[in-house]
């Protein structure tokens, strides 16, 4: 039983690595980082007509100006690869967090925004280094690569909140 379960994962492997492996598609990208974009600008722009936090004051007001600046790179570097990218979107999940944070007040809407920025950095992280590295259109791969650098300190930042 052993031996096969064995010999099934090693004709697996290779698959699950090959998919893992597949560059993203440029218009997919361009939808993410967008997306991400939104939650950030969006959830941020709540925290500020509420928060009593200066450091938190600070870091939500950071956060408009460069996930709206990211936004716009990412807009003109599609632009300049020939694709026509639609207006960014929240997603599914960003949609979920801002409603969580419309529905909490206080110090406990800091608390809450803080928890969602740590883990949709991380996410933008994942996303613009992977494109960074493996994307397959030049202008999106060197705009991602110059957006993963600002996401590091913004998870930096959060290290200390």
């Amino acid at each position: 039983m052993i031996k096969r379960l064995s010999f099934a994962v090693m004709i697996a492997l290779p698959a699950v690595a090959a998919v893992a492996q597949a560059p993203m598609p440029a218009p997919t990208y361009v939808m993410k980082a967008g997306a991400g974009d939104q939650y950030e600008i969006q959830s941020s722009r709540l925290l500020l007509t509420s928060t009593k936090n200066t450091k938190l004051r600070s870091f939500a007001t950071m956060m408009v100006a460069d996930h709206t600046k990211s936004t716009a790179d990412v807009k003109a570097a599609a632009i300049r690869a020939g694709l026509h990218p639609a207006p960014p979107k929240l997603d599914v999940m960003g949609a979920k967090n801002v409603a969580a944070l419309r529905m909490t007040t206080g110090t406990a809407r800091d608390r809450l925004y803080v928890e969602q920025q740590k883990a949709a950095h991380q996410r933008a992280l994942v996303l613009h280094q992977a494109y960074a590295q493996s994307g397959t259109v030049t202008p999106l791969k060197t705009t991602a690569a110059s957006i993963a650098p600002v996401v590091e300190t913004h998870i930096s930042e959060l290290s200390t909140m």
